[in-house]
C-alpha cells in the first residue's frame, strides 16, 4: 500500500479492526443464507504527510450507486446545513447572481436552503436514489462522480462556482488527488471552497474508531488536509472547529490566484494537533488500545444485561454502528433488533452481524429495558427524541466516546438527563 497523497510506501499501522463487510451493504431476508464478502479494516499513517488511510479495497461505485444513507433523516443535520447556508450567504455576500455547487449533495438536505434563498445552485450526487429525492425537493441535481473530466464538463455547462461545498465526502474518495483537482476546476478563480470532515484529533483522542469503515478511505488532520488541497493549487485560509460527528473541522480554501492570507485559526488548530502529538507517529500509538477498551466495556455491559434477563435493542443503523457491532462481535443475542427512521433499511439486516432492523415505533410497542444509541454523535437530538423510553423506566446507552447510561425518567426537564457511567463516575 502506498500513501494516496504523497506516494510513501512505508506506512505505519495504527488501528487494525479485523475484516468486516462494507458498512452499507444491508441484507435482505433472502440473503441471510448467503455468504458475505469481508475486507480488512486496517488504518495506517503516512509518516511523511500524516494522512491516515485504509487500503482502497472497494470502489465508490460499489457503495454510492445505490446508497442507503439519506441526510434529511437527521433533524439536527438539516438544521446544521441551514445555519451554514445562512452564514455563508452573509460571509461571502452571495446573491441572485451567484452560483453554488455541492459535491455529494445527497437528498438536497443543504441545497434546499440555497434554493429557498433564491440562489442558483447545482447538486452533484453519484447515488441515483438519493439524487431523486433531491430533485423531488426542487434541487437541481446531476448524477455524477466528481473527477477532473466531469468537473470540466459541468463547469462548461453551468459556469464556475462562487462557492463549492463538499461536506462529509473528502474522506470517501480513493482518488484523492483527482477529486481535489475536480474541486478546483469547479471553482471560479476568486471562489471559495468549504469542506467539512471528521477531525482525526477526535478520532485519536476519544478512540472514535467507529468512524472507520470501508467507504472512509482517509482521515484528516488540518496538516494533512492542507497538503492535499495544495496539490490542486488550493490554499487553506480558515478553519472552524465543529461539534458534528463527534468533532469535525470546516476547511475554507480558495484558489491560489485569489491570494487570500491564512487567518489565525489555521495556526491555532495546527498547534492543537501538534500538542496532541498528531504531527508525530508516536501520537497515534494509543488508538488501538483505547478502541479495545471501548469494546471490552460495551461487551461487558451487554453481557451483564443478558445475564440479568434485560431486553436490549438499539436505535439507529448508521455505517459507524456497523463498525462497532462487527468489531465487538455483537449480534442479535445481545441486541435483539435495531430501529431506524430510514424506510430503506426496514426489513433488512445489518451487514456481518445480521441484526434485524424495524421502524422506530417498535420501541414504544415493546418497551425494552435498554436502548443502545448507535449514532451517539447525535446525542442531544436523540436524548430528546427518545425521552419516552423513560416512561417505563427504560435506559439509553451511548457506547462512545465512553459508555454512558442515560435515565430519562430521572429528570424529564433536562435535555441531557442524568448521565451515569458504569462505575458511577464520568471519565
Amino acid at each position: 500500500m502506498q500513501c494516496r497523497l504523497c506516494g510513501q510506501s512505508d506506512l505505519v499501522s495504527v488501528l487494525d479492526l479485523g475484516a468486516t463487510p462494507p458498512c452499507e451493504k444491508f441484507l435482505t431476508a433472502t440473503q441471510l443464507d448467503e455468504p458475505e464478502v469481508t475486507y480488512p479494516l486496517h488504518v495506517r499513517l503516512c509518516p511523511d504527510c500524516f494522512l491516515l488511510q485504509i487500503p482502497a479495497l472497494i470502489t465508490p461505485e460499489d457503495t454510492f450507486t445505490d446508497y442507503a444513507y439519506y441526510s434529511s433523516f437527521s433533524d439536527s443535520w438539516v438544521a446544521h446545513a441551514r445555519t451554514f447556508v445562512e452564514e455563508a450567504v452573509d460571509r461571502l455576500a452571495l446573491g441572485r447572481d451567484s452560483f453554488v455547487v455541492e459535491v455529494a449533495s445527497n437528498d438536497g438536505y443543504l441545497l434546499q436552503h440555497v434554493v429557498d434563498a433564491g440562489i442558483r445552485c447545482l447538486g452533484i450526487e453519484p447515488s441515483a436514489n438519493v439524487g431523486d429525492a433531491a430533485r423531488d425537493r426542487g434541487v437541481p441535481t446531476v448524477t455524477e462522480f466528481l473527477d477532473p473530466v466531469s468537473a470540466r464538463r459541468l463547469r462548461e455547462e453551468h459556469g464556475p462556482a462562487d462557492l463549492v461545498v463538499a461536506n462529509n465526502v473528502y474522506a470517501h474518495i480513493p482518488d484523492l488527488l483527482g477529486f481535489t483537482e475536480g474541486l478546483r476546476i469547479l471553482l471560479a478563480d476568486d471562489g471559495h471552497l468549504s469542506i467539512e470532515v471528521h477531525h482525526a484529533l477526535h478520532l485519536v483522542a476519544s478512540a472514535q474508531f467507529d468512524t472507520v469503515y470501508h467507504e472512509h478511505f482517509q482521515y484528516y488532520t488540518v496538516l494533512a488536509a492542507r497538503r492535499a488541497l495544495a496539490t490542486a493549487g488550493l490554499d487553506l485560509y480558515d478553519v472552524e472547529m465543529l461539534p458534528t460527528h463527534g468533532g469535525s473541522i470546516r476547511l475554507w480554501a480558495s484558489p491560489s490566484e485569489a491570494g487570500r492570507t491564512p487567518g489565525p485559526s489555521v495556526r491555532q488548530v495546527l498547534d492543537l494537533e501538534a500538542e496532541a502529538g498528531l504531527h508525530d507517529p508516536s501520537g497515534y500509538r494509543r488508538l488501538q488500545s483505547t478502541a479495545d477498551e471501548v469494546r471490552r466495556e460495551l461487551l461487558g455491559f451487554l453481557l451483564e444485561q443478558q445475564a440479568a434477563g434485560a431486553r436490549v435493542v438499539a436505535y439507529g443503523a448508521p455505517g459507524k454502528g456497523n463498525t462497532l457491532l462487527n468489531y465487538s462481535g455483537i449480534r442479535s443475542d445481545l441486541i435483539e433488533y435495531i430501529v431506524d427512521r430510514n424506510p430503506y433499511k426496514h426489513g433488512r439486516y445489518t451487514p456481518g452481524t445480521r441484526i434485524p432492523i424495524h421502524p422506530p415505533e417498535r420501541i414504544a410497542e415493546d418497551q425494552p429495558d435498554v436502548v443502545v444509541v448507535l449514532p451517539w454523535n447525535l446525542r442531544t437530538e436523540l436524548v430528546d427524541q427518545l425521552r419516552y423510553v423513560g416512561d417505563w423506566g427504560g435506559r439509553l446507552v451511548f457506547p462512545l466516546p465512553t459508555l454512558d447510561i442515560v435515565e430519562p425518567h430521572r429528570n424529564p426537564a433536562s435535555a441531557l438527563d442524568v448521565i451515569h457511567s458504569l462505575d458511577g463516575v464520568n471519565r
